[in-house]
């Protein structure tokens, strides 16, 4: 349980649903976590439910340069050292076709999840990881590797961070190593659209025969970012409960 102790992470999106789990989970293994999120509130709960000295909170939106700042320097200040970085935040503000997507909306769609994770990443290197060594583990979706239909311009955010994820860890290995999760349809308030008042169908089409819920996502994540995944990078940890073996979502 102490496989990550001493050292210290960031976890963006972690007020409530897989980011927080993320960052109980890593909590739980002995390491010192910055949590960020968009609203103050539900990101200074989550703070007090982790409890104790080795939590941080620093609240912002997830692709305005000074948040990212802020949030490495305070981490860095706090714990003497940033090893871990989980880029959890991300949007889907629109549903429907992708050939009438705004093309602002599109924009903003591109800019939290696949430029943001890219600036976390470059920030993290360059306090740190770059000197000292670290991992990122991105969080992606199983709608970057397939056709969407309804989600598709999130999907192309998911495919373009895969893809992210590949280039980034040829560029900063030895010292630095950045993998992916691909989740399915996971249990939150941010899927609730994909399975709300028809999880059993939904979940019909999975192999395990449920959707899956924060803490699958958790486990995964905690693992690519200790030294048990010390030999894995530029990955994609496909989390589906078997849902892609059958063609599901």
């Amino acid at each position: 349980m102490n496989s990550l102790k001493g050292q210290a992470a960031i976890v963006t999106g972690a007020s409530r649903g897989i980011g927080l789990s993320i960052a109980r989970e890593l909590v739980r293994r002995g390491a010192k976590v910055c949590l960020t999120a968009r609203k103050p509130e539900p990101l200074a709960e989550a703070v007090d439910e982790l409890g104790g000295g080795d939590v941080i909170g620093v609240a912002g939106k997830a692709d305005d340069p000074g948040h990212q700042q802020e949030a490495v320097t305070r981490t860095v200040e706090a714990f003497g050292r940033l090893d871990l970085l989980v880029n959890n935040a991300g949007i889907n503000p629109v549903y429907g076709p992708i050939a009438d997507v705004d093309p602002g909306a599109a924009a903003k769609i591109i800019a939290v999840n696949v430029l943001a994770p890219l600036a976390w990443t470059r920030l993290a290197r360059d306090a740190w990881m770059g000197e000292h060594g670290g991992a990122v583990v991105n969080v992606a979706s199983v709608a970057g590797l397939r056709a969407s239909p309804g989600i598709g311009m999130y999907g192309v955010s998911k495919a373009a961070m895969i893809r992210l994820t590949q280039e980034l860890a040829a560029e900063l290995g030895p010292k630095i190593r950045v993998n992916a999760v691909a989740p399915a349809v996971v249990k939150t308030k941010f899927a609730t659209a994909l399975y709300e008042g028809r999880e059993e169908e939904v979940a019909a089409g999975y192999a395990l025969k449920r959707l899956g819920v924060p803490e699958d996502v958790a486990g995964a994540v905690a693992f690519l970012l200790s030294g048990d995944a010390a030999w894995i990078t530029g990955q994609t940890l496909v989390l589906d409960g078997g849902a892609t073996l059958g063609g599901g979502l």
